[in-house]
């Protein structure tokens, strides 16, 4: 299973709350105030009403266990019991704390026989984005009930140069659409969007499927946090000029677009169409469900549309910043590639792997996978936790991290990463190589 990090990509960039400081240190631990607990308590009495007031947008009341939990202490707040008992509580608040061998990330997750929403804490200081972050997170639980599988496809060529370029070009048309003050200006801004979007498209062979297959994952999760989230046109607006400009200073797009688009999209047609979603399932292509209920004509030519418009979104600046970009990436790749697959290595394969990794940061490295510069597996084999870097197979089979510089019966390292194994497996080396993998005993 996934884990995934980001969830209503504005929130987790300025989350600050009121949790920072009360585990802030460890002698907090265990001194829990009247107050803290009372904060918890209406945090998950306002993500029950805002639910409950929206609950025509999938005609589904998304409410259901949610898990707030520290990273640092692993202490956990829930709203329901756990079928084990292991949470304790008062019929309002459930403690207790995460055992390590659990992810921590913003996702849907079933442990002790419940499927509960899990989020990170802090939650945001500002009340709809903390909405639209649970919201989100309770969007992926609900899944399988509103019909949508979780799919969780790579796009690897939204880090190539003419992917992000385009991808850049879309999201600055989209953000003239949300600040247009007309609507004939806002359906041009509109329309030249969705021409970067095809054009992107038409340049990759397959980007319309795997971007689509994402879309329908993240990007509905999403528009269904910022729909429920309570916000108001001019803060709709601010919410997507600031989440625009953060997401644009992350070091990829393959994995963390479709927080933007589809939320953006989505918003703009519920203005005419309010449950346009319920008309989406597992299997519709959103682009053109998108184009059609717009009511938008594409151009018969998209590389010349294209060349006509891209300096109205900045096309020149754009580009030179790409075009600077891609010169460091392949140097990156090339450094990567030599650390993962000429340098002496670590393979670990998977056998029941959980991963939670940040989606922000993923580097594509062709027919050899994604490299993600920090990610923390769970598998029979133990726990794996990795800050400057791994390499996960093309195929979601394996994990490669550098050579291990200590190893010993239940730990082992190597630079920025640490494998703490169970019983019953070791780390051997690979006859007749300068490698290394993981065995049973």
């Amino acid at each position: 299973m996934l884990r995934a990090l980001l969830a209503c990509t504005l929130a987790l960039a300025t989350s600050v709350g009121v949790f920072g400081q009360e585990h802030s240190s460890s002698e907090n631990i265990g001194n829990k105030t009247a107050a803290f607990l009372d904060t918890i308590a209406a945090y998950f009495n306002e993500i029950r009403i805002a639910t409950a007031q929206h609950k025509d947008l999938w005609n589904y009341d998304l409410y259901g266990p949610v898990l707030l939990v520290q990273p640092v202490t692993r202490e956990l707040y829930a709203n329901v019991a756990d079928s084990a008992g292991v949470l304790k509580g008062n019929g309002t608040i459930y403690r207790g704390i995460l055992p390590k061998e659990v992810n921590i990330a913003n996702t849907s997750v079933r442990w002790n026989g419940v499927e509960w929403a899990m989020i990170m804490l802090s939650l945001p200081a500002n009340k709809n984005e903390r909405v639209c972050l649970v919201t989100h997170e309770l969007f992926h639980r609900a899944q399988p009930a509103l019909g949508f599988k979780l799919y969780n496809t790579a796009n690897s060529h939204l880090d190539q140069k003419e992917g992000r370029i385009f991808l850049r070009l879309e999201l600055e048309a989209l953000k003239a659409a949300v600040l247009a003050e007309s609507s004939a200006a806002r359906r041009s801004h509109l329309r030249n969007a969705f021409t970067m979007r095809e054009y992107r498209r038409s340049l990759f062979a397959g980007a319309d499927t795997t971007e689509n297959l994402l879309e329908l994952n993240e990007g509905l999760a999403e528009f269904t946090g910022l729909m429920m989230s309570g916000m108001k046109r001019e803060e709709i607006q601010d919410h997507f000029r600031q989440s625009i400009s953060a997401f644009l200073k992350n070091p990829t797009f393959v994995r963390s677009f479709p927080y933007q688009t589809i939320p953006i999209y989505g918003y703009l047609l519920s203005n005419e169409k309010s449950t346009w979603n319920r008309e989406i399932t597992a299997q519709s292509n959103l682009t053109d469900y998108l184009t059609k209920a717009l009511n938008l004509n594409l151009p018969g030519d998209l590389k010349a549309a294209v060349a006509a418009i891209a300096d109205q979104y900045g096309g020149e600046t754009v580009t030179a910043e790409e075009t600077a970009r891609e010169e460091n990436r392949k140097k990156l790749i090339a450094e990567y590639k030599n650390k993962f697959i000429d340098q002496p290595h670590l393979v670990i394969v998977f056998e029941k792997m959980n991963i939670s990794f940040d989606p922000r940061n993923i580097i594509p490295l062709g027919d050899q996978g994604m490299v993600y510069p920090t990610i923390r597996v769970t598998d029979n084999w133990g726990i794996l936790t990795v800050e400057r870097g791994a390499l996960l197979g093309a195929n979601w089979d394996k994990i490669t991290v550098s050579t291990p510089l200590d190893i010993n019966d239940s730990k082992v390292t190597g630079d920025g990463w640490t494998l703490e194994l169970k019983n019953g497996y070791a780390v051997e080396k690979v006859a007749s190589t300068n490698n290394y993998t993981v065995k049973k005993k």
